[in-house]
């Protein structure tokens, strides 16, 4: 009897020290590792930390890791007063993010390549022949915030025309809005939608 009291006992407090433990590394992982993650973050990378959000005006006006749609008012056609993103099979909408999966020899993905390239063609004015592959295929998340310098150059008279701008003016925006590789050799030289249209929005009422 006594024996079973004390092998029930010993159960009872192996059972007590397993749910302690629990409960520290619940507490120690559940609340204490994300506070002091969250308070690093904030931190030493506030904007990251948030989103990336860029605010004019006291506004929000999108983030610059996420693209966004560039659309006339009310529709889904391009404005061609603003540079516009690559592709994106999700609308830009960063709960489905992804890309088409389709492979580089699928009919459908020719078909599409061949129509977007003339109609992006045509949008600005050049041949077919300049324009580069991002302004016709979407990136693998779908919402890509950069373009390639390439594009962004053959918008520029484009967007001059519709502005009333020098061709000039805005090729200079463009430049100052290019990025170079990361760390001088990671990925390619870039620019970010979001940012040129807003400095040349700043541009114009300056």
């Amino acid at each position: 009897m006594n024996d079973s009291v004390s092998n029930t006992a010993r159960l009872i407090w192996a059972s007590l020290r397993a749910l302690l433990v629990l409960l520290v590394l619940t507490v120690v992982t559940g609340i204490v590792y994300p506070l002091v993650v969250t308070g690093i973050a904030q931190a030493a990378f506030h904007d990251q930390a948030n989103g990336s959000m860029v605010t004019v005006g006291g506004k929000e006006v999108g983030s610059a890791l996420i693209g966004q749609s560039w659309n006339l008012k009310g529709t889904d056609k391009p404005d061609p007063k603003w540079f516009q993103p690559r592709p994106s099979n999700s609308g830009y909408d960063p709960l489905t993010t992804g890309s088409s999966q389709l492979g580089a020899s699928d009919p459908t993905l020719v078909k599409t390549v061949k129509a977007a390239k003339k109609q992006v063609a045509e949008f600005n004015g050049v041949p077919e022949s300049e324009v580069p592959k991002d302004a016709v295929t979407g990136s693998a998340s779908a919402i890509d915030p950069h373009i390639s310098p390439a594009y962004a150059e053959i918008q520029v008279g484009r967007v001059a025309r519709a502005n009333g701008l020098g061709k000039a003016e805005v090729a200079r925006l463009v430049t100052e809005h290019t990025e170079g590789r990361t760390a001088g050799f990671l990925g390619e030289p870039h620019v970010n939608v979001l940012e040129l249209n807003l400095a040349l929005k700043q541009f114009m009422e300056s």
